[in-house]
Parts: structure tokens; sequence; C-alpha cells
């Protein structure tokens, strides 16, 4: 069975996010001092990039390429919400992306029909996202002291409501192409 149009940019929107949160995370992971948190950070760049690999992996795998696309959601995202100005915002919106990502590919895995190589690329990569969800929230613990835990919640809060904002735009327009999102929340970890 081969990709139809409509997957393969959809899977090709998915590497083209994955590009650019290793993009991302390679610079955050320049920044960040020396310690666990800059391991883990760099950790995840390593992942992101990984991720990509996976995607373009399973679009050829279906006997296809990756198409060429010029914005990922997190273009969208920074154009809503700005550049994060410190390590506890790049936590926060970090947090609230993945939690958007593992939720999306857990809708995808309930899509009827789904090929059994993209399920395996999603499972597969949900488990690293799984894993940034931790590291993301723990660091946010460690930062209360700096930070304090109501100003870090109202920042998450503040992410996450940009984050519904651009996320139906994104529904609205992409239609068809992403209509098996628009249901239900699932839980997410």
């Amino acid at each position: 069975m081969s990709l139809s149009e409509n997957d393969r940019w959809l899977l090709s929107y998915y590497r083209s996010s994955e590009i650019n949160a290793a993009l991302f995370f390679g610079r955050v992971s320049r920044m960040v001092r020396p310690g666990p948190l800059q391991a883990e950070v760099t950790h995840h760049f390593a992942d992101e990039a990984n991720h990509a690999k996976y995607w373009n992996e399973c679009i050829n795998d279906l006997d296809a390429h990756p198409i060429k696309l010029r914005e990922s959601y997190q273009d969208q995202y920074l154009d809503a919400v700005g550049m994060p100005t410190n390590l506890m915002e790049v936590m926060a919106i970090t947090q609230v992306l993945e939690k958007r990502v593992i939720g999306q590919y857990h809708r995808q895995l309930r899509v009827p029909g789904l090929h059994p190589r993209v399920k395996q690329t999603l499972e597969q990569i949900m488990l690293d996202e799984r894993w940034h969800i931790q590291y993301v929230r723990e660091a946010l613990e460690s930062m209360e002291e700096r930070y304090g835990a109501e100003h870090i919640q109202a920042t998450i809060q503040r992410f996450t409501e940009a984050d519904q904002e651009v996320y139906a735009k994104t529904l609205a327009e992409y239609g068809d192409r992403v209509a098996f999102l628009a249901g239900p929340e699932p839980d997410t970890p």
C-alpha cells in the first residue's frame, strides 16, 4: 500500500516539524550551562533529529519522497507567542508543544486503516516524547525557587492558550489533511 497524497503531506509536515525542533534544541543546547539539563537538552536535540530521520525513512519505505514544506507547526507557534526570553520559558513552551505532539500522534494512532509502517513510526517516536515531557516537567519544577511556581504555571497557561489558537488555525487552514485531529483531546502524561 502506498501513501495517499494527503498522508504524504501530513508525514512530511511531521518531518518538517521535527527538523525545526532539532534546530531549535541544537541552539538551546549550546546555551544551557554545563550540567544535567544541558545533557538532557542535547539528548532532546538528538531525538528530534532522529524523529525527522524516522519520518523520512517511513515515507521512503512507503514508496514516496517527503514533500518540501515551507512552514512547520513551530513557525506558526513562535509567530503567535514570540521567542522565549529565558530558559524557563523555553521549558514551558517545550512542555506545551510536546504535549500537543503526543496528543496528535495518539489521535493518528486511532485513525482507521492506519498503515502499519506509519503506526510503527508513531509508536517509536512517542517513546521519546514521553521522556521529553517528563524531563521538562522536572526541569520546570527545579526552577520554581528561582521563578516561582505560580509564575511558571502562568507562563505554561499563556503558552497553552496560544497553542490552542494556533491548533485551531491549523485545523482550519489544512482542512481535510488534518480532519482526524479535530476529535477530543486524548489523555497525555
